[in-house]
């Protein structure tokens, strides 16, 4: 069977602008000019009869046929250089580019203090940790997988959970002190609380206390709303109010008493942790590395 080795050669390049973000970048990384790269761009937009990329002297984004293109034969692509690794007996190198959409509570309160092992360990690795919003759309922008909790977002990605951790509700020693401790739920309505704004669903998450089966949701009156996770905890922890706060990461307030839970049978309620990759790229090694030190540093938080 005779083989394309033009086509190959073209969807390499797609792939690296896709990555890259840019016809620059990616024309940097192949160590070829920008010229070279979107000339091979219209060679293989001619050779499938498609355009590929929507192309304005800002920016770029996949079509739709080119999107279906990219998702078919991205993991085709991958599979080669997987295989091309293994042959060569470097099958744990682990190296490139890693770009996540990330959390940002996962990213400051959890991952920041283990960045430089991570580096130390792969010194062949770039990392770029972004925090938006919402999960987006991850092969236009270019990521490699997305650090996200709540429930993933339906669309074309694979998605795995990676843990659950326990919403926990926290008042600092100062509080109770000065206002006193609340003795059920439903006496938090009358509290001052903290709210954390929900930017995917632009209003602040809903409060509720839930023990087994039993569930109760609160409606609170918030004086100070947050959309920053390291604001929520200093702000809690300096008495400025109640907070529903997730467990991890926060260990180590709660066990030197900055933090106070105050209702520790109604904890019940589990946050999801989730990595969501596009659907080619759930494989590569960098990726799968970067997930096994995320739940080793969850691990041992």
């Amino acid at each position: 069977m005779a083989f394309d080795g033009k086509l190959l050669s073209g969807v390499t390049v797609l792939i690296a602008v896709v990555e890259a973000g840019t016809i620059a970048r990616a024309a940097e990384a192949l160590g070829l000019s920008a010229s070279g790269v979107s000339r091979a761009l219209s060679r293989l937009e001619q050779r499938v009869g498609a355009r590929l990329l929507a192309r304005t002297t800002r920016s770029l984004s996949l079509t739709d046929e080119g999107r279906r293109f990219y998702e078919q034969a991205g993991p085709h692509l991958a599979g080669i250089e997987e295989a091309a690794i293994e042959a060569s007996g470097s099958t744990n190198r682990v190296r490139g580019r890693l770009r996540v959409n990330i959390d940002s509570f996962f990213a400051r309160i959890v991952l920041s203090g283990h960045l430089a092992e991570f580096l130390r360990r792969y010194p062949e690795v770039s990392v770029e940790l972004i925090m938006r919003d919402s999960v987006g759309d991850l092969v236009a922008d270019g990521f490699d997988l997305a650090l996200r909790f709540g429930e993933p977002p339906v669309g074309s990605f694979v998605a795995r959970k990676l843990l659950e951790t326990r919403v926990l509700t926290v008042a600092s020693p100062s509080y109770i002190k000065v206002h006193g401790r609340p003795q059920h739920p439903k006496d938090v309505e009358g509290c001052h609380c903290i709210d954390f704004y929900d930017a995917a669903n632009a209003r602040p998450y809903d409060w509720e206390f839930r023990r087994r089966k039993e569930v109760i949701p609160l409606r609170v009156k918030a004086r100070l709303t947050v959309s920053d996770s390291g604001t929520l905890l200093g702000a809690c922890e300096a008495g400025a109010g109640i907070a529903q706060i997730l467990e991890l990461g926060c260990k180590h307030l709660l066990d030197n008493g900055r933090l106070v839970v105050l209702f520790p049978d109604w904890s019940d309620e589990r946050f999801p942790l989730y990595a969501i990759y596009p659907s080619r790229l759930h494989r590569a090694a960098r990726v799968r590395t970067f997930i096994e030190f995320c739940m080793e540093v969850v691990a041992g938080t």
